[in-house]
């Protein structure tokens, strides 16, 4: 049978290393990588461009139903389509219900039904009481769990406390799926509360006084301590504060199953640079000192941070005060799928990174964090055809506007980036050509694969 995908690139990202190959993929999953293989008359030939596996974001808050005016799966997934992201994974709260019963994650099921644009599964939630859904969740096919030990700013999604995750931790460990958790405790983020009060609201550092580094690095030190007892695979999502790192650099050498993934806005923007009443900026943990960020890419060259991941986080415009500038009423969170790989490139490029490390941290190992490795983040033989056409030259200035975003509130609007995503395959099927979104919605849920 002829292959209905041939592609070949002078780099392309496969897990032996970057290859001179040509690809081809059949009823959309890869059947061969052949360096120097052969070029037929409907081969596409990139030349010098580079062909990536597309993005696994595993780390995105899509908020529909129940929040649809802040985000929803139609502006969401085209969003990560434009961006190469080929497979995310929603996370449970924002959406009403939240996902913490077998109902709330059917809810979100069929909210999704036929709006898709790229591959999406979703995360469970944990929450006090709830550790008798754990197992109908993940039997309806959740990738693994979600919880805030810290207020999640939203109703509908409570925070846990230690004994609410030694409830759950048993259940999780046992099912054999990851714990995912936001890591700041509310303890030290309520005495840094009162120590800013009266600090002016408008100000940054108001707000970065709010949210020590110490409120992250005692949670990590709490996380650390439940999976060595426990077992659990335990992710911490968003790591912002440079003091993790050594935490978590000697637990994984002790064994600890404990995994760990930073965000773009962590490892591009700093604190000084962020003025008074740019609320575009706010998010939880914060974006910190410029020597924080140093030490967050050297923990990714070391490999003690596994992944970046987005926390793709929308709100309508009212909620982030554009208005009043305060820091302290504005909602916190930093939307950028569609422009992650870029901003990351950007910065990456000039630290003697190479698109195959992007690859590594924003495909393979995602895809492992999910469970999804046997079909997803890579170029193989077997997998889904996901593919990514990457132009690491190309410039563009960001045009807030244009973003396919719900609501068009960026950090890095009229920042200079470099790299483009020219075109995007979910299992062979071209969904984004440079411009438009052809075709139809072809994206699959609950999950891309089950397990």
């Amino acid at each position: 049978m002829s292959p209905t995908l041939a592609i070949r690139s002078r780099h392309v990202v496969t897990p032996r290393g970057v290859e001179d190959a040509v690809v081809q993929a059949q009823a959309g999953r890869i059947t061969a990588v052949t360096p120097g293989g052969p070029r037929g008359p409907a081969t596409l030939d990139l030349g010098d461009l580079w062909l990536l596996p597309g993005l696994v974001d595993t780390h995105v808050h899509i908020n529909e139903p129940g929040r649809t005016e802040w985000e929803g799966f139609v502006t969401a997934t085209r969003a990560a389509a434009a961006g190469g992201v080929t497979t995310l994974v929603d996370m449970p709260l924002n959406s009403i219900p939240a996902t913490t019963t077998v109902a709330g994650l059917r809810a979100k099921t069929t909210a999704a039904e036929g709006k898709c644009g790229v591959d999406i599964g979703f995360w469970g939630g944990v929450v006090p009481g709830n550790a008798r859904e754990l197992v109908g969740l993940a039997a309806a096919g959740v990738l693994g769990f979600k919880c805030f030990l810290a207020p999640s700013g939203v109703d509908e999604f409570k925070h846990v406390a230690e004994g609410d995750l030694r409830e759950a931790i048993p259940v999780i460990a046992r099912l054999g799926l990851p714990l995912l958790v936001h890591a700041e405790l509310p303890r030290a983020l309520d005495e840094a509360a009162r120590g800013s009060a009266g600090g002016d609201p408008r100000r940054y550092a108001t707000w970065l006084a709010s949210r020590p580094r110490r409120a992250e690095t005692e949670a990590v030190e709490l996380l650390i301590r439940l999976s060595r007892e426990t077992g659990c695979r335990v992710h911490v999502v968003h790591v912002s504060a440079g003091e993790a790192v050594p935490l978590l650099r000697e637990a994984r050498a002790q064994g600890v199953a404990i995994t760990a993934e930073t965000c773009p806005h962590y490892l591009v923007l700093a604190a000084e640079e962020i003025g008074d009443g740019r609320t575009e900026f706010k998010c939880a943990p914060p974006i910190r000192e410029h020597e924080n960020r140093e030490r967050l890419w050297d923990a990714l060259r070391e490999g003690v941070l596994d992944l970046i991941a987005t926390d793709h986080s929308p709100c309508p415009p009212a909620l982030k005060e554009p208005a009043s500038g305060d820091f302290m009423k504005a909602w916190g969170g930093i939307a950028s799928l569609e422009l992650s790989l870029a901003v990351l490139w950007t910065e990456a490029r000039g630290r003697g990174f190479t698109p195959a490390d992007l690859a590594r941290w924003m495909s393979a190992a995602p895809a492992r964090l999910a469970g999804l490795e046997g079909t997803k983040g890579a170029i193989a033989v077997g997998h889904d055809a996901d593919l990514v056409v990457f132009n690491p030259n190309a410039e563009f200035t960001v045009d807030a506007a244009r973003l396919r975003q719900r609501h068009p509130i960026t950090p890095y609007a009229g920042r200079r980036l470099v790299g483009r995503v020219e075109r995007v395959f979910l299992r062979g099927e071209c969904v984004f050509d440079g411009v438009e979104f052809p075709g139809a919605a072809l994206g699959a849920h609950p999950g891309p694969h089950q397990r």
